[in-house]
């Protein structure tokens, strides 16, 4: 082997090395921008409890990210691949990280958390006001300054947390359509699917708020430290399929690129377009939005508000249910990812083999997700909102049965939540309007004796909090949960045939922009929308609100799990149902439809088995004159 041949192979060889990094660099930053997205909905209810704002505020709150990273998607997909990609890959961790950590500072700003309650921890006696008291005036609480009430209504420190998240989405934007570009312009065809203090509330109380802001602080870090990587990647790599050409040196090939570096800044805006018009002119990649739309609207819709739903539903505290929600989701989607990635590879499935198992794949987890529909529970049984006092349960929301004989001698404010839970098995919104007379003990452990409403059964004590639901429904906890690792692993196997379906149906030249456009049409129609209208209709279902100082709404405390079920269910029901339609026409497209990649694919593979054949003929005959030439001698 002479010294060119020995360059070539050295150079290949450090480029392949230098694609593996790039790619566990960029895998670790998927992981960590997943990590500050999954953590950011993970906290979605206390962030709504520690700032006291409705549904609605917390789903345009989360619908924030998409609006950073939407004015920007289409034109770093597109101008954004003459740059740099692996510095502006690095740079986006960067601004994700101050993002976070913009998220975090509310917590360093504001005062201690105050949580709505009349009831005093130390269980003074002398204050009875949370208590049942015969003839005494409404007017518990003591006038509020109304300079103080004027400063709560104006502290809108959720806005840090609103505006850290547009940041974080202006941070993302160039993740996904440059280091995917990054990879695909290195990356043979086959191989694209492998690479890709003393309190009276307890944490299941709806008024609990939780140390969120800690883990925004640590995706803060591992950001930043993620993006340190990217700053020492070369602009581009040779491609893959290119590298064991002999033909030409090192130094003719950087040449080379230098000057194809210059023709593609000088067509930077000439080309985009008419890469826009042909775009929007290509049937399957537009049926292929429209179905990523309403897919996407389903998924945000359910996975926004999956927290909540589950600690209305089945009752567990904020903390049990974002550790159920990692265990059930997180490893079936690794594992499903890693899956499909190998079988595509190794059984080379062509773009519309891809096209039929990611419909069937999907459609096989759409009709699973039907069986939640079968594992429900009752809502909490809270006397005067979902159950009358003796225990029947109410279809609808009565404002003047909150009182009844029981109570009504007791004077109790109405719009209080301090619930607490009778021996009756009923849970009753305060001490007072459960008709307790007495109250032992401080804290958690606060024990309401001499209760009026609760004496049907005998006793008449309550305790803090809302009843705990019965083993029925932790028992269907399970079974949701088993259904949400089907369902994971199915969505999982079926995202990346139906991605690689995206990227081989446009042009080569066109894909970023493709990518580009295609996100840009998942936020604006999904991402920023559907939290919104789905956290408006959530706010719908309330049951009770709470109350701020001065008599302003705050956080809803108890949802009708009934109408919260039927929304949170049926409605990504209907959006993923509807997404069928256009996907059933890319099916019967498809069997006209020539895809660009597989055309280059296969003029490539053409040019190659060309190429070899050319190089036997030269070798045969010179292995025959060998053997004549030994003959003769």
């Amino acid at each position: 082997m002479g010294e060119t041949e020995k360059r070539i192979a050295s150079h290949g060889v450090g480029c392949f090395a230098k694609i593996k990094i790039f790619l566990l660099a960029l895998t670790w930053a998927y992981v960590s921008k997943s990590l500050s997205g999954t953590y950011m909905n993970s906290m979605l209810t206390q962030i709504e409890r520690q700032f006291d704002i409705p549904t609605s505020i917390v789903g345009f709150i989360n619908g924030s990210f998409e609006i950073g990273n939407l004015p920007l998607i289409i034109f770093v997909s597109y101008f954004g691949t003459k740059l740099h990609r692996p510095i502006m890959i690095g740079v986006g961790c960067v601004v994700m990280g101050l993002g976070c950590f913009l998220m975090s500072l509310p917590h360093f700003l504001m005062g201690r958390y105050e949580y709505e309650t009349t009831i005093s921890p130390t269980s003074n006696l002398s204050s009875n006001s949370f208590l049942c008291v015969e003839n005494r005036s409404l007017t518990l609480k003591p006038t509020q300054d109304p300079a103080e009430c004027v400063k709560e209504m104006k502290s809108l420190m959720w806005i840090y947390v609103l505006v850290g998240n547009i940041i974080r989405g202006i941070g993302e934007t160039p993740l996904m359509p440059l280091g995917i570009s990054y990879i695909e312009d290195f990356a043979k065809s086959e191989n694209s699917p492998l690479y890709i203090d003393d309190l009276t509330i307890t944490p299941t109380d709806t008024r609990w708020v939780g140390a969120w802001w800690i883990g925004f602080l640590v995706c803060a870090g591992v950001n930043i430290l993620i993006s340190i990587p990217f700053f020492f990647f070369p602009k581009t790599l040779p491609n893959e399929g290119l590298q064991d050409n002999g033909d030409g040196t090192e130094d003719a090939r950087e040449e080379k690129c230098k000057e194809k570096t210059k023709e593609e800044n000088r067509a930077i805006t000439k080309d985009f377009l008419p890469f826009m018009k042909s775009l929007f002119c290509n049937p399957i990649y537009m049926l292929l939005t429209l179905t990523s739309v309403l897919k996407i609207n389903a998924v945000i819709n359910m996975f926004t508000f999956l927290p909540k739903y589950l600690e209305q539903q089945y009752g567990k505290s904020t903390a049990e249910v974002v550790l159920l929600i990692g265990v059930s989701n997180l490893p079936p989607i690794c594992i499903g990812y890693l899956l499909i990635g190998f079988i595509m590879k190794k059984f080379k499935i062509t773009v519309k083999k891809a096209a039929y198992m990611a419909f069937c794949l999907s459609l096989s987890e759409y009709l699973l997700s039907f069986f939640h529909f079968l594992i429900t529970c009752d809502n909490f049984p809270v006397a005067g909102l979902t159950t009358s006092y003796e225990g029947v349960q109410h279809q609808l929301y009565v404002d003047n049965s909150i009182l009844a004989n029981c109570n009504t001698r007791c004077s109790c404010l109405t719009n209080t939540w301090d619930p607490v839970c009778g021996d009756n098995g009923l849970a009753y919104m305060s001490a007072c309007l459960a008709g307790c007379e007495k109250s032992v003990g401080t804290g958690t452990n606060m024990v309401f004796q001499n209760c009026s409403c609760v004496r049907s059964s005998g006793n008449s004590s309550a305790v803090l909090g809302l009843c705990k639901k019965g083993p029925e429904c932790t028992n269907k906890l399970k079974y949701f949960l088993i259904l949400a690792v089907m369902g994971s692993f199915l969505y999982s196997i079926t995202a990346i045939p139906g991605y690689m379906v995206l990227l081989r149906s446009i042009k080569s030249e066109e894909k970023s922009l493709g990518i580009g456009l295609h996100a840009f049409c998942i936020r604006i129609f999904a991402g920023i929308p559907a939290p919104i209208y789905s956290g408006a209709l959530i706010d719908r279902t309330c049951l009770h609100w709470g109350t701020l100082k001065c008599g302003e709404t705050g956080a809803c405390r108890m949802y009708d799990i009934n109408n919260f079920r039927h929304i949170y269910l049926v409605l990504p029901a209907a959006l993923k149902g509807s997404s069928y339609l256009p996907a059933f026409f890319i099916l019967i497209l498809m069997r006209k439809f020539h895809f660009p990649g597989e055309i280059e694919s296969s003029e490539t593979e053409l040019a190659d088995m060309k190429k070899s054949e050319c190089t036997d003929e030269h070798r045969s005959p010179k292995v025959e004159n060998d053997g004549e030439l030994k003959t003769k001698l």
